[in-house]
């Protein structure tokens, strides 16, 4: 025991050690020693003003200021990316500026900003209902001459053919009046033109024709240009209409539904001349429109390029003080001593860091009035704190995505960076898509520093931060490859010849029949001649099951051992003796005598039925093993293991809570009593008080807790165990996927003579092997083996209740920002 108190401690296997401090800051010097802890980054503030709303805190103030400066960055970000401008990733060298003056040059920007869009939205629209004007002019012009040329050979046959009689103009159509020479509003035909969005111009025309009850002809065509729409900032394809009717009340009716639809409607002189006289003034106009834009344009994305180079610098700088105010908001503001007082946690370790950063506060504000910074006691259990690194970030995210360890509690996650990979391996065992993983892996870290600076998707995002655990499995998955000997489910002769050969020379097919030892076992891994024999698969299913087995009671006997570590580091001796060593004696007496079973008979090559042996080890313990003994003195010691396993239940469910309840009552008899005579004391704010230890301790909680847990374990022994075997079932399918893809799709397309075949057979293996093998299948070991940790091996020994520490830091505000 005193070799394992001297022994180093491990850095990841206790998180750091935390202490408890307050600080007494001067006025003065709050603002500068606040931001200064934030570039440290290791003290975690308390709330010391939780009861009061965000609007009745001292420095509300200063956070709306923060938060209005904010929104101006947030508006000239957007006016950036509208601009197609991108923001200097570097911003210029500039002197520091105070927050006064840079919260009156936010307010200059943004005035200009605004005054410059109102101006240019302006000048835009105008832009274009004049191009509107010029097409609609154009197009409405075709239509007229069109008309008109129609009317003069239409009223030429009707003068010589058909209508040669006087009441011709009482019964005339509405569209045959319009194609009568002389002006239009001689002959009662008017018109409307304008200019619609294209999507709408059905709809339009059928409303029309409704309205109307069909007296009116409708003309339209396509605008030659898309216009601006200033609203989305996108081109809008629109069309060009020309709607010809008669009488007052239609034209009320066509303009109602006109602006209904959102039409445009420009009034187009019937007279030539006036038209290109009209077309040259707009087309002027236009011409003038273009360069006034064109230099508002200019101007506009000089100002927001300036702005660019400076944007990320403010933004930086308008998050760090406005984190530093509603840090600020969290002590408590002393009127009558001037001074803000705060409360934390802070590693032990970080506790010279921080005095000296307080100290250069001091100094920097030129106060006069140090700030005091001491150690003090807490109720409440300190934050959990593990210092990690790019490698081990990933393992721990892993573990606390189950629960945060509680403070000071043994880590899973030391012991997580090996086996999850491995167990993964024992799932995915093929060496050639273990080689996949790997150059996927090694792309990942290559590009380390780049796609670190990159804003990635989400999917990304998860695979860049999971890099080293992507290649810890790819390893493994070679390593577990070999020992399969399955590359992409094709097996190689790598470490030498097969044990295996043919009887005689007329030993037709080697793979099924006539195959003999003839030399030492094959060195590593897998005899290449198990492929395709028609033993393979009870060979595999019995090895893998086997190791699936021996894997999970290695895993959880660590577990349980953790446990044993955790107890003897908090001084619990009662978990020690009624629960760490009755669990042990358990677990072992029934499944590691199983492990040891599967070992012997490895050994030694024994037919021995162990299923057999398990079953009547406990029906019939007495009985003759025959065939099935592996050992001399089995049956005794089944028994004697038999025995152990029962009596290790109740070794676990009585005596600990019946000497909780002594302990209890030894400790505090006639002590309540000695409180009853004290009146100025209150017994219920004191936390060692007699009365709180009364009342928190419950006997029959605590001993219908303690069944709950023995019975959780001896049933969980079983399942857990019986969990394991997805390890076999996950590699059995896997192995099973891969040949058939290879002997199904690679092999089958192979045997055709034609290229076609070959190439597309090729195509759909190497599709199956990335999507399937390599995408799903990576996924589904993952999901299993974060199962086997978080709830077979970790529920042995974790809680998982602890909180993370969280501090005060301008590096994890940058991080949220981005």
């Amino acid at each position: 025991m005193e070799y394992l108190d001297n022994l180093p401690p491990m850095d990841l296997m206790r998180s750091e050690k935390m202490t408890f401090v307050q600080l007494i800051i001067p006025v003065e010097s709050a603002h500068r020693a606040i931001s200064y802890l934030g570039q440290l980054g290791l003290l975690q503030f308390r709330d010391l003003n939780d009861e009061k709303s965000p609007f009745q805190r001292t420095f509300v103030n200063q956070v709306k200021r923060c938060a209005e400066m904010s929104r101006k960055l947030r508006f000239f970000k957007d006016q950036i990316h509208k601009a197609g401008l991108l923001p200097s990733p570097h911003p210029a060298s500039q002197p520091d500026i105070e927050l006064e003056e840079l919260e009156m040059q936010l307010a200059e920007h943004e005035h200009e900003l605004i005054e410059m869009n109102s101006n240019t939205e302006k000048l835009q629209q105008t832009y274009n209902e004049l191009l509107e004007f010029k097409m609609v002019l154009q197009k409405a012009s075709d239509f007229l001459v069109s008309s008109r040329s129609n009317s003069t050979v239409q009223e030429r046959e009707m003068v010589e053919n058909v209508y040669s009689n006087d009441h011709y103009a009482d019964t005339a159509s509405l569209l045959e009046q319009e194609m009568q020479p002389g002006p239009s509003v001689q002959s009662g035909v008017r018109f409307v033109s304008g200019i619609i969005c294209k999507s709408k111009v059905l709809t339009f025309e059928r409303m029309l024709f409704r309205a109307t009850r069909g007296n009116m002809f409708f003309n339209q065509a396509a605008a030659d240009d898309q216009i601006l729409d200033p609203s989305s900032n996108e081109m809008v394809e629109k069309t060009v209409f020309v709607v010809f009717f008669s009488g007052e009340q239609a034209r009320t009716k066509i303009l109602k539904i006109c602006e209904a639809f959102g039409a445009n409607c420009y009034p187009v002189p019937e007279d030539v001349t006036k038209r290109m006289q009209i077309t040259r003034e707009v087309s002027s106009r236009l011409s003038e429109l273009e360069t006034t834009l064109d230099a508002g344009t200019r101007h506009r994305d000089k100002a927001l390029t300036s702005i660019g180079f400076q944007l990320a610098k403010w933004m930086n700088m308008v998050g760090r003080e406005k984190a530093v105010y509603d840090t600020l908001n969290m002590l408590n503001f002393d009127v009558t001593k001037k001074c803000l007082v705060g409360e934390g946690w802070c590693p032990i370790f970080a506790k010279a860091k921080i005095q000296e950063a307080l100290q250069r506060a001091t100094f920097d504000s030129n106060s006069q009035v140090g700030i005091i910074f001491h150690v003090m006691d807490a109720v409440e259990p300190p934050p959990t704190y593990f210092r990690t690194n790019r490698f081990t970030s990933a393992f721990q995210e892993i573990v606390d995505a189950y629960g945060v360890a509680n403070y000071q509690e043994a880590n899973p996650a030391v012991y997580t960076v090996v086996t999850f990979p491995f167990l993964f391996a024992v799932m995915f065992g093929d060496w050639g898509h273990g080689i996949c993983l790997l150059l996927g892996a090694l792309v990942l870290i290559a590009r380390e520093r780049k796609l670190g600076s990159q804003k990635l998707g989400s999917f990304m995002e998860m695979l860049f931060g999971g890099r080293y655990v992507l290649l810890l499995m790819s390893i493994f998955s070679i390593y577990c490859g070999l020992i399969y000997n399955e590359f992409f489910s094709v097996p190689f002769h790598i470490f030498g010849e097969s044990a295996y050969k043919c009887r005689d020379s007329s030993c037709s097919d080697a793979r099924s029949i006539g195959l003999i030892k003839s030399r030492d076992p094959y060195p590593f891994g897998v005899d290449p001649s198990w492929r395709g024999s028609r033993t393979e698969l009870p060979f595999l299913n019995s090895l893998k099951m086997k190791l699936s087995i021996l894997l999970g009671v290695v895993q959880m006997n660590l577990g349980i051992i953790l446990s044993y570590f955790n107890a003897r580091f908090f001084g619990n001796s009662l978990d020690i003796k009624y629960q760490f060593v009755p669990q042990m004696i358990f677990l072992n007496c029934l499944f590691g005598y199983l492990s040891l079973l599967i070992v012997i008979k490895w050994c030694s090559g024994s037919q021995a039925d162990l299923y057999h042996v398990m079953i009547y080890m406990f029906l019939s313990p007495f009985e003759d093993l025959g065939e099935n003994k592996l050992f001399w003195g089995q049956g005794v010691l089944q028994v004697i293991l038999l025995l152990c396993a029962v009596v290790a239940v109740p070794w676990m469910l009585f005596p600990k809570p019946f000497i909780l309840k002594r302990l209890h009552t030894e400790r505090f008899q006639g002590r309540t009593y000695g409180l009853l005579g004290t009146s100025d004391m209150n017994i219920d704010d004191e936390p060692d008080s007699a009365r709180q230890h009364q009342e928190d301790f419950n006997f029959s909680e605590e001993f219908v807790h303690q069944m709950i847990h023995s019975i959780e374990f001896v049933l969980g022994a079983v399942s857990n165990t019986a969990s394991y075997l997805r390890l076999w079932a996950l590699s059995l399918a896997h192995s099973e996927l891969s040949t058939v893809f290879y002997e199904k799709v690679l092999l089958l397309a192979w045997g055709y003579e034609n290229i076609i075949i070959r190439l597309v057979g090729l195509a759909v293996f190497a599709f199956a092997t990335a999507f399937i093998l390599l995408m799903m299948e990576t996924l589904s070991a993952f999901l299993h083996a974060l199962r086997l940790h978080w709830v077979e091996f970790q529920n042995k020994f974790y809680h998982g209740d602890g909180y993370k520490f969280r501090p005060f830091s301008f590096a994890s505000l940058t991080d949220d920002d981005d």
